[in-house]
Parts: structure tokens; C-alpha cells; sequence
């Protein structure tokens, strides 16, 4: 079995370049301990390849052009996990709406434009303690999601964006409560939760905001299958993210990405992640012997 495996490219790594470059290399060599041949890319290498001899790809990538050339070999039929169409699904506008369409716990929430913005919309949220995310993409700088409190804060995080051309805004309210970190590979049974702020993980701080975890009872069976359902709605196999559990023990989701580093528990999901990535191909070409595809 020839696999073609992508890296992700380091502006998209924030505080995490060895991490998200740790849990891919662990991940090639269960492959090819079960005896597949990786051939492993760059994002860059990825996008000017003429030519990949291969239908079965797993990848980290998050650049636009990357995800698009990923796209378009999935319509040709070429096994791509995690889906680029599910890596494009976790940019924030678009979660965010799938999420709610699809009745996932979340904050309440308005998507909005950061040209003129106009502050009512904020304003029907019902509370000055917001979260302001770009809407159009990940997370890749520090002001690409801030907490502010009150609406002036607000209109000039806005501005700000405006002026950095992204064209949109979502908007969440903020849930005190406490933060919890998740990682998980749909189809395995691995799951993984952890109080972000005592292993002092974090890639912007601002899991401070929060504070230190209070150990509020929840549901752990719910929190899987909250995190099970986003993963299908949003069409990703291999995931993170965050989640708040409110006073009252009730969960919803702030956060929702595709192939994290997997930091704190590197080790333990890395031969899980082999495992789906392996199974996903032999189901594909059991389906479908005779693919092929021109690049």
C-alpha cells in the first residue's frame, strides 16, 4: 500500500511546530509498520507535484491552494483522510454554522461583517464578554481570536480586521465554566480530555480567561458524543478541539479542528490514527479496485 503523506506547512503551526511535526512523523512510522510505503510532502512540494502515483493520502495541511488541489483528487476519487473538504468545514464561519444548522451544543453566536460593521447585531447577544474570531480561516495569529468586554473593545478588534482584509467576524458569547481540551480519531474508540490549563497547554493564553478548572462534574459520555456527532457533521476523521462545561455541568463546543498535535498524549493516539488512516484506505479500495485519477 503506497500513501502519500503531507505535512503541514510552520505559519500554519503557531507555538506548535514541533508538536504538529512530531504527531505526523509518529504517525508515518505505524504505517509503515504496517507495511505501507509513505511518501511523505511539504505543503510546498504537495502543490507544484505535476503528478502524486498514489490514490490514498493523509495530510495536516491548512493552505488554501493545498486544500483545493486535495479537493479536486478527491473528485477524481483518490482517498484523502482527513478530508479536505472536512479541513475546509473547520474554518470558523463555516464551522460555526454547521454546528448550529446541525443542533451541536455551541455558544450562542452572530456571524458578522467587519466592514462597517454594524454593532446591533453584538448587541443581541445579550452580553458585553465576547469572543471575536476570524471567520474565513484558522487561527494562525494571537488576535485572530480575542476575548473583549464591552462593544467599543469590540468595533475596534473589528476595524482591526477590516484593515488585515478578512472580510468576516464570528461573534460568541462567552461561557464561564470550565475549559476542556479533547482529542479523538472517529472509529477507534480513542478519546482524549484534559483541563488545558494544568498541563499549562496552550498556544495564545488564552485559556487563562477561564481560569484554573474547578472539576465541575459532567457528563464524560455526552462529551464523546458531542464531539463524535461535530466530528461526522463537519466530515472529519481525526480531530480536537474545546469545549466549556458550564456550572450546571451542560457542555458546548467553542472549538473544533482538524488533526491537532495531539501534545499530551502524543504517544497513545498516534498508532490510532495509523489504524484509521489504514482502514479508511483498504474500505475505499475495497469499494472502488479500479480507481484511477490523472493529476
Amino acid at each position: 500500500m503506497r500513501i502519500a503523506g503531507i505535512r503541514r506547512e510552520s505559519q500554519y503551526s503557531p507555538n506548535h511546530i514541533g508538536n504538529d511535526a512530531a504527531i505526523f512523523n509518529l504517525t508515518a512510522e505505524y504505517l509503515l509498520a504496517k507495511g505501507c510505503e509513505v511518501v511523505e510532502y511539504s505543503e510546498e512540494e504537495f502543490r507544484n507535484a505535476e503528478k502524486l502515483d498514489v490514490i490514498s493520502i493523509f495530510n495536516m495541511v491548512r493552505d488554501t491552494q493545498s486544500i483545493r488541489k486535495l479537493q479536486a483528487l478527491e473528485k477524481e476519487g483518490a482517498q484523502v483522510i482527513n478530508s479536505a473538504y472536512g479541513i475546509e468545514n473547520c474554518t470558523r464561519e463555516k464551522m460555526t454554522r454547521l454546528l448550529i444548522a446541525n443542533h451541536v451544543p455551541h455558544p450562542q453566536s452572530v456571524i458578522i461583517n467587519t466592514s462597517g460593521a454594524d454593532m446591533r447585531e453584538l448587541e443581541t447577544l445579550g452580553t458585553t464578554d465576547l469572543w471575536i474570531k476570524r471567520g474565513d480561516f484558522h487561527a494562525i495569529h494571537r488576535e485572530d481570536v480575542t476575548f473583549v468586554r464591552g462593544l467599543e473593545e469590540a468595533s475596534a478588534i473589528l476595524k482591526e480586521y477590516a484593515l488585515r482584509n478578512i472580510p468576516t467576524a464570528v461573534v460568541n458569547v462567552h461561557l464561564p465554566g470550565d475549559l476542556i481540551k479533547f482529542y479523538g480519531v472517529a472509529g477507534t474508540g480513542f478519546f482524549y480530555w484534559f483541563y488545558p490549563n494544568d498541563l499549562n497547554h496552550s498556544k495564545f493564553g488564552l485559556e487563562n480567561i477561564n481560569g484554573k478548572s474547578q472539576g465541575i462534574p459532567f457528563d464524560l459520555a455526552r462529551l464523546k458524543e458531542i464531539c463524535s456527532i461535530a466530528g461526522e457533521v463537519l466530515n472529519v476523521k481525526i480531530y480536537g478541539g474545546d469545549c466549556v462545561v458550564s456550572p450546571d455541568g451542560s457542555i458546548r463546543l467553542i472549538d473544533f479542528n482538524d488533526w491537532p498535535s495531539f501534545a499530551p498524549c502524543r504517544q497513545e493516539a498516534a498508532p490510532h490514527i495509523a489504524d484509521a488512516i489504514y482502514e479508511s484506505i483498504v474500505q475505499s479500495q475495497l469499494k472502488k479496485p479500479e480507481v484511477k485519477y490523472a493529476s
